[in-house]
């Protein structure tokens, strides 16, 4: 059933409208969220939606309770392949929980919260942007860690990174929720303006497990992969040291040795090697750079040092 979570008139006949997708099952009122499409260059969840009530669809009577499925909290950055909110140049994922008397991006993020908090789950999905690739991994505030670090265990992730950076702090979707008791957990996989059905196929399979574990659903026992865990102690940020075109060596999501060649950084003019980017430790080599052109210090990969 779809349900419209706010629908606000804009100039020429259209409108800024938020939609979801509403499942029901059985009488448990057991509630999952599935969000994705904060930012409009991140479709990654798009298919994760599309796949989920396709397999859904196709159990019927296997499980028991409500989910509920927003596609696309951004449909006018969607329909503009831009991060943000176009016109209001907002990044509708540092404005959460909104307010109801403020501004209409304010007030759609107020309608959204509402609409989703004492949820018995909430899994907000994000890819990275254009220039990054990043394993499907969890990101969680240490704040909340004692909370959300079982319920990570769920989604047959590659790693959880427990840290303190900006995705899961004070104005997000996600603290907000959590800090409203709804716990509220953040995927980051893939790239920017792409998928990568493959990491959607396996977060659909951790939703169900999730669903297992809530009570929701009883099917057969899934293979669910057993995460990394890290803190930020154990990250390493491999950053250019010069200008260039970066060409990788290294796979990514491959486990890597100290001194070992993740990539070149070369000028195409005169045709010679700038620099040689080398892994400062062993470690999992969950970030890398997608887009090749880079200056001096962009972010080429980020490294979680692992004893191999």
């Amino acid at each position: 059933m779809e349900v419209t979570i706010s629908n606000i008139p804009l100039p020429i006949d259209e409108h800024y409208m938020i939609k979801k997708q509403r499942l029901s099952n059985g009488d448990s009122q057991t509630r999952l969220c599935i969000v994705s499409g904060i930012h409009g260059d991140e479709l990654e969840g798009q298919y994760v939606c599309y796949k989920l009530q396709e397999k859904l669809g196709k159990l019927i009577g296997s499980w028991n309770g409500i989910v509920d499925i927003y596609p696309c909290l951004n449909p006018l950055g969607v329909d503009s392949i831009t991060r943000k909110v176009p016109m209001f140049d907002l990044d509708m994922n540092r404005i959460f929980p909104g307010d109801a008397q403020g501004s209409m991006v304010e007030y759609v993020t107020k309608c959204i919260i509402d609409d989703i908090v004492g949820a018995n789950l909430v899994i907000d999905i994000h890819a990275s942007n254009i220039y990054l690739r990043e394993i499907p991994q969890i990101r969680i505030n240490e704040r909340q860690k004692e909370k959300l670090l079982p319920m990570a265990k769920w989604l047959n992730m590659d790693y959880i990174w427990v840290h303190s950076a900006s995705t899961v702090l004070e104005s997000t979707f996600a603290y907000s929720l959590n800090e409203q008791w709804t716990p509220t957990l953040v995927v980051e996989m893939g790239v920017g303006m792409r998928l990568t059905p493959s990491y959607g196929d396996r977060l659909c399979d951790g939703i169900f497990n999730a669903m297992i574990h809530l009570g929701m659903m009883e099917i057969q026992k899934l293979s669910i992969k057993k995460p990394i865990i890290s803190t930020d102690g154990q990250v390493h940020f491999l950053n250019a040291s010069c200008s260039g075109l970066f060409i990788p060596l290294a796979h990514h999501e491959n486990l890597v040795h100290k001194n070992d060649l993740i990539g070149r950084i070369v000028n195409p003019l005169n045709g010679t090697v700038e620099s040689e980017v080398l892994s400062p430790c062993d470690g999992l080599l969950f970030t890398l750079r997608e887009y090749p052109v880079v200056n001096e210090g962009n972010l080429l990969g980020r490294l979680l040092e692992y004893t191999l």
